[in-house]
């Protein structure tokens, strides 16, 4: 599988708390903080939760 880097680059305040545990499943604990996850479809379906928090970086 392909490896993608996600970078977390909204701040949780004010997210509800479904997305903020979806944030520290997927390892982001800060802002600018930024993980490295294989591209399957959990980690992809997390990523489109918090869409509007987070980016794929390259």
């Amino acid at each position: 599988m392909a490896k993608i880097k996600i970078k977390q680059f909204k701040s949780r305040i004010g997210a509800p708390a479904n997305q903020k545990k979806t944030l520290d499943a997927l390892g982001l604990k800060k802002l600018n903080n930024v993980v490295e996850h294989e591209a399957t479809p959990s980690i992809l379906g997390m990523v489109e939760k918090v869409k509007h928090l987070v980016k794929i970086v390259e």
